[in-house]
């Protein structure tokens, strides 16, 4: 049987650390792009790379070891605000009457417009560049939603004489609302009065 030489035996050794620090990395970029999604969210254009990576727990050599530029972070969490509200929509249904989960779900879309009016200037750039993130994307709130209220017409807890375009349309609006330190309260309050106007008339009022 041959024995190892050194410079196997040194890879042997050296290939455990080197996983962890793969690993590591891993957790790394995967909590930037958490963190960075809710201080967009809350800080809306004033949010500084400095201070994502700072929350996330890294210096901010290494945001830019995963990030070369804002607008590089930016797209991978619009990307992941996308898919987290999608999900969401599927995660509602299975749980929730489909009045109840269309109603959370257009609260949470809140949320989702917060963080995309915080990535406002860095989603413009990355349009004008023609990135391919709004071609991935597009189509996937509108089919969400979609869901939600067809299945809510047919449960008869939301008139029937209404399309999810229309809804989405009147969701959007918010998004060009004056941006006060109360935004996010009075938006919630306008989602929940549409969803009352959704309800009334419907079939099966909700009790």
């Amino acid at each position: 049987m041959r024995s190892k030489e050194p410079s196997e035996l040194k890879e042997i050794e050296l290939s455990p650390p080197a996983r962890r620090l793969r690993a590591d990395a891993s957790r790394n970029r995967e909590k930037l792009v958490e963190i960075a999604g809710i201080v967009f969210a809350e800080r809306g254009g004033d949010a500084s790379l400095e201070d994502i990576a700072r929350q996330a727990g890294v210096g901010i050599g290494t945001l830019y070891r995963h990030f070369p530029t804002r607008e590089h972070l930016v797209e991978v969490v619009y990307r992941r605000e996308v898919e987290a509200l999608c999900a969401a929509a599927d995660e509602l249904a299975q749980h929730n009457a489909p009045d109840i989960a269309l109603a959370e779900w257009m609260q949470r879309f809140v949320d989702y417009i917060a963080a995309k009016r915080g990535m406002a200037n860095s989603l413009r750039i990355l349009f004008d560049a023609n990135s391919d993130v709004f071609a991935n994307t597009a189509g996937m709130v509108a089919s969400a939603l979609r869901g939600l209220v067809e299945a809510a017409i047919a449960d008869g807890s939301i008139r029937s004489d209404i399309d999810s375009a229309d809804v989405l349309h009147a969701l959007s609006g918010i998004y060009s609302s004056p941006d006060t330190p109360d935004w996010r309260d009075r938006s919630r309050r306008l989602v929940a009065l549409l969803m009352d106007g959704l309800r009334w008339g419907a079939a099966k009022p909700r009790s």
